[in-house]
């Protein structure tokens, strides 16, 4: 219910008994004056400057350590250094901040009600708030800034709880959640104790270049140190780190070093990473802290740079060697750039809104569960998408429709996710039914978004997302990032649909997978054969990538064909690329019965004569699978 106060409007639904819990603030919070005051009413009654203008690293300090959780989230997304919104990472957030902005020469038109956008579930949200903010001891009860009357952070904050249901369903909260709500990123998390990125150099230099490149081009990261007890949680380390907590990224730059110290790191430049602790203070004391030997040998004008300070502010320097040895994890939300007029990468966007859904009809059912669950694992939603390079980069996300937005009493659960990816053959139009080669898979977890970057050589391939246990349902957001466009969609059909020509022209009667692996002994020449390979079968073609200059190639190449006459043989070719016409090589045809029950053949190449082929140089190796079940393969 909206009402107006004057010429102040009030929310209604904004700050009702389950946005701002009781439960959260504790029993010792419990029995004091919990009140709403905007910022021009007394206690707080400053004249606000608004959110939107940064004074530096200390800018959001919690005022009450004792609370739980707080969303410090909104102080990553617009770091120390962003003067203005125009400046910062997350400007989407704020939609036209300088309209919302105050303006003291008009205090009239200040009506006291606030926009922001937060991306749910592949768009951006817009929330509605009025800004009354709850208070305590006639103080601001969780984020706010150290300007008196700067009020962003806590308003920033009273929107997300609002999207969430209430501030109890902040508590606890997912990083790699809060980065993409504040973005529209994907985020990315990473194990650096599971990785051993402390010890291994080599991959650990290949992480800090990749944290590098995220920083620059605008995204946002943050590190932690996994609480296993609740008595870890803000336990203080003798390195004063503190454990559960998620340190901001706030810098990332290779340091060029004085004389002094270029005998000890035998490198002109180290990693560094510049971390800020959401406190506000209590900072890391070892190496290229603060008041370190270390700095006092870095040049007066790199320090200037860097903006080293000597205060106990939360903001510290750390070379990235120890930040992989003393914390445990690490998150980098990426800004996928998808325009065509920048000069940095530029990815190719595949957004795919899908659904796990229960039936009894195990062809209808869309909730089968994760590998592990064999019988109905492909009963599971299916995308298809395709590489075309011969070798690309591909990012995949995919989002579980949050649950908790719909609670007013705290978090609602979210399911375990995660997913496959499968080498398909390159002809594919249907559904899969029985296991490939899996090139890839996402870790299976009970968060809202799961995250996978990965190399993967040209060809046809299938994602199969599933919740880690059948039966369970939910809506799910995918994400495929590509350099070139995939032409990512979902597989619908089972089989080939029947038509009102299929009387006429005929229906499949067989459905046949044919894995042409390599071949032996082509006829060669001074550079080797540059060959590639033909699948045929009633007019539908599968081709293969070139091999160069191998008598021995390899090509890894399958199609699958749905045949009307399975008396008629499936033909394989091999040529012998040129510039001006291709040499044909040999060629076999295979029965590909489904009484056949030898997978494997290896057959010698034969020439195009009808009536009396001889054999040629080399051989092929051939797969075949055939049956009479359209559903089989």
């Amino acid at each position: 219910m909206e009402t107006w106060s004057g010429l102040v409007w009030e929310d209604g639904e904004a700050m009702g008994d389950g946005l701002l819990s009781a439960p959260l603030l504790g029993e010792r919070l419990r029995d004091q004056d919990r009140d709403r005051h905007r910022p021009r009413e007394t206690p707080l009654r400053n004249q606000p400057l608004g959110f939107l203008r940064r004074q530096g690293p200390r800018d959001d300090r919690e005022m009450t350590k004792q609370l739980p959780w707080r969303v410090w989230h909104a102080g990553i997304c617009c770091p120390p250094g962003h003067d203005a919104p125009s400046q910062c990472p997350c400007l989407e957030v704020i939609p036209d901040w300088k309209e919302q902005e105050w303006d003291p020469e008009k205090p009239n038109t200040y009506v006291g009600i606030f926009h922001f956008h937060f991306w749910r579930f592949g768009e951006w949200v817009d929330v509605v708030i009025d800004d009354r903010l709850p208070t305590v001891n006639n103080q601001l009860i969780y984020c706010h800034s150290s300007s008196r009357n700067e009020f962003w952070c806590a308003l920033v904050e009273k929107a997300y709880a609002k999207l969430a249901g209430c501030y109890q369903a902040l508590d606890g909260g997912n990083t790699a959640d809060a980065l993409v709500d504040f973005t529209g990123g994907v985020s990315e998390p990473i194990d650096l104790t599971e990785g051993d990125f402390a010890s291994d150099e080599a991959k650990r230099n290949q992480l800090f270049e990749r944290v590098l490149k995220v920083h620059s081009r605008g995204g946002l990261i943050s590190a932690s140190i996994k609480a296993v007890t609740a008595a870890d949680m803000e336990a203080r380390l003798a390195c004063g780190l503190v454990k559960g907590h998620a340190y901001a990224i706030t810098d990332v730059r290779k340091v060029r070093l004085g004389r002094g110290l270029l005998a000890f790191f035998k490198s002109e430049k180290l990693d560094m990473i510049r971390l800020r602790n959401p406190w506000g203070e209590r900072e890391w004391n070892g190496p290229w802290s603060d008041t370190s030997e270390e700095w006092q040998k870095v040049s007066k004008s790199e320090r200037e740079k860097l903006g080293v300070t000597v205060q106990d502010d939360g903001e510290f320097w750390m070379t990235f060697e120890d930040v992989c040895r003393y914390f445990t994890d690490i998150i980098k939300c990426r800004l996928i750039n998808t325009s065509y007029l920048s000069i940095h990468k530029t990815w190719e966007e595949a957004r795919l809104c899908g659904a796990w859904t229960r039936h009894e009809d195990p062809l209808h059912n869309r909730s089968g569960g994760c590998i592990n669950h064999k019988d109905t694992f492909f009963q599971n939603p299916q995308y298809i998408f395709d590489v075309k390079k011969p070798e690309d980069e591909v990012l995949i996300c995919i989002q579980q429709r949050p649950k908790q937005s719909t609670r007013r009493d705290g978090k609602g659960e979210n399911l375990a996710i995660g997913f496959d990816i499968y080498k398909v053959e390159e002809n594919r139009q249907y559904r899969m039914h029985s296991l490939q080669h899996r090139t890839a898979s996402s870790i299976y977890i009970n968060s809202r978004s799961v995250f996978l970057r990965t190399e993967q050589p040209e060809g046809r391939y299938v994602i199969i997302p599933t919740t880690f246990e059948p039966g369970h349902t939910g809506e799910f957001l995918l994400r495929v990032f590509t350099d070139v466009p995939s032409n990512c969609r979902e597989l619908c059909l089972d089989e080939p649909p029947h038509s009102c020509w299929s009387s006429l022209c005929g229906y499949p009667q067989q459905v046949t997978q044919v894995h042409v692996l390599g071949a032996a002994g082509l006829k060669d020449s001074p550079t080797g054969a540059n060959s590639y390979v033909i699948i045929e079968s009633e007019g539908d073609k599968v081709r293969s990538a070139v091999q160069k200059g191998t008598s021995t190639p390899e090509y890894d190449v399958k199609g699958i064909f749905y045949r009307k006459k399975p008396s008629q043989p499936i033909t394989v070719q091999i040529w012998n690329y040129r510039v001006l016409k291709d040499e044909f090589l040999g060629q076999v045809h295979l029965k590909a019965s489904s009484d056949d029950l030898q997978a494997l053949h290896t057959l010698h190449l034969r020439d195009r004569n009808s009536q009396q082929p001889s054999d040629l140089p080399g051989t092929v190796a051939v797969r075949i699978l055939s049956s009479a079940s359209l559903t089989a393969i």
